[in-house]
């Protein structure tokens, strides 16, 4: 739905900045004094200012609104550690079930590094950055069991393409 929104905003205001041009090149033919046009202009960038202020204050407002994770949130199934080492994952623990909500918690030890979650079919299925001094948090329900291979998106030294772990979906019982 947001993306529908998104799309035809767009539309309507590229038709809106068409329009603007047209109108910017139509009013071009004359010839004036150089303070009148200074004045021209000036009106002009406080009349666009306050206008992008009022269309973009209330969108920015009403988006965070949707931010991915509200602070009454239901709490975690379960919650998995993961913190990147040159050029190891430890991710504590190694085995979650199918639907149970998991947090993720991912910190770099030393350096920064990419943690990248991928399935069976090495389709990346969430990703963050691991950075040493501050934790992300990745919240995810796993639909289907499976081995989900973790690698390291950002380079972080030699050991680089050897910075592998594994996250095992276990099914319900």
């Amino acid at each position: 739905m947001e993306q529908r929104i998104a799309v035809l905003l767009s539309a309507v205001l590229g038709t809106l900045l068409i329009a603007l041009f047209v109108g910017i090149a139509r009013s071009a033919t004359g010839t004036a004094p150089a303070e009148e046009i200074a004045a021209a202009g000036a009106r002009w960038r406080r009349t666009v200012f306050w206008t992008l202020s009022l269309l973009f204050i209330p969108v920015i407002g009403y988006s965070l609104t949707k931010m991915p994770y509200a602070a009454h949130a239901a709490p975690a199934d379960v919650i998995v550690t993961a913190t990147g080492h040159q050029w190891a994952w430890t991710v504590t623990p190694g085995t979650v079930t199918v639907g149970q909500l998991v947090e993720i918690r991912v910190t770099g030890a030393d350096v920064n590094h990419g943690f990248g979650l991928y399935d069976a079919n090495n389709r990346l299925i969430t990703q963050t950055q691991a950075m040493p001094g501050f934790t992300n948090i990745i919240r995810h329900t796993f639909t289907s069991p499976g081995t989900y291979r973790i690698l390291c998106l950002e380079y972080c030294g030699l050991g680089h393409h050897t910075m592998f772990s594994q996250l095992v979906v276990v099914a319900s019982k």
